[in-house]
């Protein structure tokens, strides 16, 4: 019987593909072989020491401690995409509340006061202040082509505007998936200097924090409108606030509202909604327990932020799976304690990320304690089970 924590409500439709005679559940569980959560900080608790998984339903994991996890040998799950429709379709929205002033006019017509009539003149007095914008034409810029950017991307050129996007690190899939209209740009300055709307849709990593900033700015269109709905640090606020009361900036919407910005009249702040919806919900969870599933019984891995990508059919007998830092001759040293022990491996996958390797391994018999020791006693193994 797996033991499955869940830090936060997890979607039904996840927790459902989870067989109830093979998994226990709880939001309070001793001993957890996985835990699953979706905005829980994890950094300031006690890791299980019975911990082989852990799995975010949704994409970023800034929220787990990645790193300790590495070091203990336990790989990080999360649902890269599964959520991708729900963003792309609050970035669309986001681009037409900015073009349009919704927000501000909706904002002036609640304030209005006095009969119909009076309503009526006030209406047609006003409206000349939220004068906006169409789309067409516009040209948008995407930062980071991943698998909401290349939504964003192909929904913007499908309502008619001209497309510059920017990913040094764009896959192959994705690629595929992008509309071939879609310009590119030469650098992040070069898209940032010819899009009317900039849209980000990067990691917040060292190399993207503050992204905009002051610098940037001065360069950039006048009247630009900036969107950001990936992460909080990737815009200096106080950079885009400085460029509103300019008029430098057009409007700035996000999803991470601050002290600073929220009241801004040309800030709309929304909380956190990108991927707030019963569709993202279930399919973050659906995909994220599936993950989790196929690596505690079978040892396979895939869409894993710091293991390798590891999917090996499943051969008779007993399969062990190894984590391990990624130095020479491991492999060596783990065949050897197999040979030792008598054991005949039918079949072998080693692949590595970064400074971490993954090892499956099926052998012809089953495989004892003292084996298993063994290869733990090896300089460098991280963490080895019989799967």
């Amino acid at each position: 019987m797996y033991k499955i924590l869940t830090l936060n409500n997890i979607s039904i439709a996840g927790l459902d593909r989870l067989p109830r005679e093979r998994y226990e559940i709880a939001s309070e569980i001793q001993h957890p072989d996985a835990i699953l959560l979706r905005s829980f900080k994890m950094h300031s608790m006690e890791i299980p020491a019975s911990l082989k998984a852990v799995g975010r339903a949704g994409a970023g994991v800034n929220n787990i401690p990645v790193e300790e996890m590495s070091k203990r040998g336990i790989p990080v799950f999360n649902a890269p995409g599964a959520n991708a429709n729900a963003v792309k379709e609050l970035v669309v929205a986001g681009m037409l509340l900015a073009a349009r002033n919704i927000c501000q006019a909706w904002d002036y017509a609640r304030g209005l006061d006095g009969d119909d009539a009076a309503l009526s003149k006030q209406v047609e007095a006003g409206k000349k202040d939220f004068v906006g914008f169409e789309l067409p034409g516009r040209t948008l810029g995407v930062v980071g082509l991943g698998a909401i950017g290349v939504m964003v991307a192909n929904a913007a050129r499908r309502m008619g505007m001209k497309v510059l996007g920017y990913d040094p690190q764009i896959t192959v899939q994705s690629a595929w998936r992008l509309s071939s209209d879609v310009q590119q740009a030469r650098s992040l300055d070069d898209l940032l200097a010819q899009s009317d709307m900039v849209t980000f849709h990067v990691p917040l990593v060292e190399a993207t924090r503050h992204m905009i900033n002051h610098d940037r700015l001065a360069f950039m269109k006048q009247g630009v409108t900036l969107l950001n709905f990936a992460r909080e640090g990737i815009v200096d606020e106080q950079a885009v606030v400085d460029g509103l009361d300019a008029g430098k900036v057009h409007a700035y919407i996000c999803d991470f509202p601050s002290r600073l910005s929220k009241n801004h009249p040309r800030v709309i702040a929304l909380p956190h909604l990108g991927a707030s919806t019963k569709e993202a919900e279930d399919n973050c969870a659906v995909m994220v327990a599936e993950q989790v599933r196929e690596f505690l019984e079978h040892g396979n891995v895939t869409h894993s932020v710091n293991f390798p990508e590891v999917m090996m059919p499943r051969s008779e007998g007993a399969r062990i799976a190894i984590a391990n830092a990624n130095v020479p001759n491991m492999v060596g040293q783990i065949s050897t304690a197999m040979a030792d022990a008598d054991l005949n491996i039918v079949d072998m996958l080693n692949k590595s990320k970064g400074e971490l390797a993954y090892t499956l391994i099926d052998v012809n018999q089953p495989v004892t304690d003292a084996v298993l020791e063994r290869i733990r006693s090896i300089e460098g193994v991280l963490s080895v089970r019989v799967v």
